[in-house]
């Protein structure tokens, strides 16, 4: 049985995880074709792209709507391909924005439209449910609350888990990590984590830096680590810091390194999103902060129907680290919630024993479970 496969993925998680798919689906499926819009990774699983990944990356709303018309007519221009030569099956990793559009259309005539990681319908635009919905021949889900909402809306669903936790020791390494990174093994290490695009950083910088100026002050043989995603991001937080005028704060700045730096630290302070969830993965205690624009705020929190905003508390369905937001997300009482963790070793240790619970839930060996419910949608076809 062979099989022609178009997938669209954007920006590099997207990038990853459909590589790992294609590898999983080629392993039953050798002889197989994957094309449409897709990375490096994928490229190097075998992809033929059409377009590559980063045409689809867009930075906030402004971008969006500025770019509106070139993204429009890339996507039209992949449906007409579609529906011009229809492969066995459609399947749109993240981006939701862009493929949910391209599922309803190809849903419609005939093809299996399968999306790969849920939307966030459980955080906030819970009536996007009704679109997917009428988009979505089946819905793989990353998080083990999620399929539950899609059967209750008709959705097929499969749970697939999360492939961090796959990649992720249950175990992590701090020693090796403190050696890479040439640190001490009893030194007070303290990572902040900003954010990986430039309105977190721009948002987040100045209150993060004098967070750790006031916990150095308390700990004067800490050392902090901020691994920063891009050379924008660097430049944006180096400006904050020499605005700080504390030349002598004992700061390193990682380029990457997010991972290593989480490791090694221990307590991390660290903005709501994906590298919280590595924080939990890595058993770390952490703080989570954030902050945005006061109008987009209150309407995220007027359209949210959950208690929490980080990942580590919406999946273990309860407040096991901090959330401190907005106003709230001041530097004494983002140092005064670090300190808490630094100072109760007891709390450090259930944190860990509830967070590898959480590890062992979300590993599933992803991509394999994937692949497993995609093949029935092929078969149909008579790939």
């Amino acid at each position: 049985m062979t099989a022609r496969i178009v997938m669209v993925a954007g920006e590099s998680s997207g990038d990853l995880l459909a590589a790992h798919l294609i590898d999983a689906l080629r392993a039953r499926l050798p002889d197989s074709v994957f094309f449409g819009i897709g990375g490096p990774k994928m490229e190097a699983a075998g992809f033929e792209p059409l377009w590559p990944s980063e045409r689809l990356a867009v930075h906030g709303y402004v971008d969006a709507l500025k770019r509106y018309r070139e993204l429009s007519g890339i996507r039209k221009d992949l449906l007409s391909r579609i529906l011009a030569d229809p492969p066995d099956a459609f399947i749109g990793v993240d981006a939701p924005d862009f493929n949910l559009w391209l599922e309803e259309r190809v849903r419609a005539r005939g093809i299996p439209a399968i999306h790969f990681v849920s939307p966030s319908i459980w955080a906030w635009r819970g009536g996007r449910i009704r679109k997917i919905a009428r988009s979505v021949s089946h819905m793989l889900c990353l998080f083990p609350f999620e399929p539950e909402l899609y059967r209750n809306a008709g959705v097929p669903v499969s749970y697939v888990g999360h492939p961090l936790a796959d990649t992720f020791p249950l175990q992590p390494d701090r020693a090796a990590a403190r050696e890479r990174l040439q640190l001490p093994d009893d030194a007070l290490v303290i990572a902040l984590l900003p954010g990986s695009r430039e309105s977190e950083v721009r948002n987040l910088a100045a209150t993060y830096l004098e967070t750790a100026c006031i916990l150095a002050e308390r700990h004067p043989a800490a050392r902090f680590l901020v691994p920063l995603a891009t050379r924008e991001t660097r430049l944006l937080f180096e400006d904050a810091l020499r605005q700080t005028k504390r030349p002598d704060l004992p700061l390193r700045i990682l380029f990457g390194h997010s991972v290593d730096a989480m490791t090694a630290a221990d307590v991390v302070l660290v903005a709501s999103g994906t590298a919280s969830l590595e924080a939990a993965l890595l058993k770390r205690p952490m703080v989570i902060s954030y902050r945005i624009g006061k109008w987009q705020y209150r309407m995220m929190k007027r359209m949210a129907y959950l208690p929490w905003v980080g990942l580590p508390n919406i999946l273990c369905r309860e407040t096991l680290v901090p959330e401190l937001l907005q106003d709230d997300a001041t530097a004494e009482a983002l140092a005064d919630a670090l300190d808490r963790w630094i100072a109760d070793p007891d709390a450090r240790a259930a944190l860990a024993r509830r967070f590898t619970e959480l590890h062992l839930d979300l590993r599933q060996n992803t991509a394999e479970k994937a692949a497993d419910a995609i093949l029935p949608w092929l078969k149909k076809r008579g790939a």
